[in-house]
């Protein structure tokens, strides 16, 4: 239904992760299967985490083996285990030494990070990897932007622990019926003005 666009450049995830998230919102998750289906799913729900000086963050206390993806290169995916039982997909944003990443919590029909990997077959094995084609798994950019009236700015769930931090207004949502609607009507526009 929408207008394909390649995988998402490196340089796009080369920012800071807030503004990385927002412009996530109403992009395509891409998965290849591997028996060589693809499918899309809009994003809806994304959180930022912003580096060191984030105490919600995996990397504000330093580098160890689970969160080493985090301080390397933007558009890497960074994938661990969350309570013994749910993977969690993120991608790494901002320059190598500054462990930042996107949490993405929703898209397509999945609400929630541990829903959406699952019903996606995503596990540790993608951990590392550059978000892309080769990995069978990236963004494609959004057909339309998602106005800033449509965004719901809200605290990060899960993160009481972090302080000051557990309040930032990091985590970004769409509703997705709007976004599928937004979309759906973009393209409807788009054709009939051909």
């Amino acid at each position: 239904m929408t207008r394909r666009t390649g995988p998402l450049p490196a340089p796009f995830f080369d920012r800071p992760a807030d503004r990385v998230a927002r412009d996530l919102l109403g992009a395509s998750l891409v998965v290849r299967a591997a028996d060589g289906g693809v499918t899309r799913h809009l994003v809806h729900e994304v959180e930022g985490y912003l580096g060191g000086h984030d105490l919600a963050c995996h990397g504000s206390k330093g580098m160890t083996a689970r969160n080493a993806v985090m301080f390397g290169p933007a558009g890497r995916w960074y994938v661990y285990l969350c309570y013994g039982m749910h993977w969690m997909l993120n991608v790494v944003t901002g320059p190598p030494g500054v462990p930042a990443a996107v949490l993405i919590r929703g898209a397509g029909e999945f609400v929630g990070p541990g829903r959406l990997t699952r019903g996606l077959g995503i596990d540790r094995r993608i951990d590392g990897r550059t978000a892309g084609r080769a990995a069978g798994l990236w963004f494609e950019a959004a057909f339309v932007p998602v106005p800033r009236r449509l965004i719901e700015r809200t605290p990060r769930i899960g993160v009481g622990y972090a302080g000051d931090w557990a309040d930032a207004p990091l985590r970004f949502v769409v509703d997705a019926e709007k976004l599928t609607t937004l979309t759906v009507r973009s393209e409807v526009t788009r054709r009939s003005s051909r």
